[in-house]
């Protein structure tokens, strides 16, 4: 009989044109049959929402990586509805694996609630599907970019997707492993080591009010930030990971 190849379900939470998610398809080219299927707009902070404005949308798409022209699904919903859109909808088969990235900025601590990408790992995790959440530390400048407008190198992330996605192809990971979140320092090489982490129990990003107390009828609008308490952190945790020692978590 014919071995089947693997199918990798690959989807970003940027947009379906996010060249990270061109960075992992062009990475994981050879370890399978691709089948991409991302929200056709940018869709950062979305979590594991489902909205209920989704209308069905599915528009089809020719994406050129690395030399080839791949077919992909620009999906009218989040990060998770994509993923759910690609397994009961578009595929004629069960994938083998959901890569969700690579994300424009890291998702440490408490903070991977808001993500789409992780939430995208999720969903795949509640359809019985082996998840990979792989996010690039970036500056906050690039989190709401969708096609590349500035460069980033994706070079680091790419390898470690790689890796990771055959040790997960490869069964080498815990029976109780349902999703794998990886985070890249910007300053990462293929060199770079990884490390085992907690998900710290602090919260990476700080939400605040920058205006003052509004007055009746005034536009008051939040903001975000980088706010690590390190006299309190673990050291075995994702944040201490990837902000102190600099390593892949």
């Amino acid at each position: 009989m014919p071995v089947t190849r693997p199918l990798i379900l690959l989807t970003n939470d940027d947009g379906i044109h996010s060249p990270g998610l061109h960075a992992v398809a062009e990475a994981v080219y050879d370890l399978g049959e691709l089948l991409i299927a991302a929200p056709a707009t940018q869709q950062t902070g979305m979590g594991r929402g489902s909205p209920p404005v989704i209308d069905g949308t599915v528009d089809e798409v020719v994406l050129s990586v690395g030399g080839h022209d791949l077919k992909g699904y620009a999906i009218s919903g989040s990060p998770a509805q994509s993923v759910l859109y690609g397994v009961l909808v578009i595929a004629e088969r069960r994938p083998d694996l959901v890569i969700s990235g690579i994300n424009y900025g890291e998702n440490l601590g408490t903070c991977v609630t808001i993500s789409g990408t992780v939430g995208a790992a999720l969903q795949a995790a509640e359809l019985g599907i082996p998840g990979l959440a792989v996010s690039l530390e970036t500056d906050r400048s690039y989190h709401y970019e969708s096609r590349g407008e500035r460069r980033v190198d994706w070079g680091a992330a790419a390898h470690a997707t790689r890796r990771f996605a055959e040790a997960m192809l490869g069964r080498q990971m815990p029976f109780d492993v349902d999703v794998l979140k990886i985070d890249v320092p910007d300053d990462a090489t293929p060199q770079t080591p990884w490390r085992l982490t907690r998900q710290s129990r602090q919260a990476y990003y700080e939400i605040y009010r920058p205006n003052a107390k509004p007055a009746a009828g005034m536009q008051v609008g939040l903001d975000y930030r980088i706010n690590v308490n390190w006299e309190t952190l673990a050291p075995d945790s994702d944040i201490y990971a990837l902000a102190r020692d600099r390593v892949i978590a």
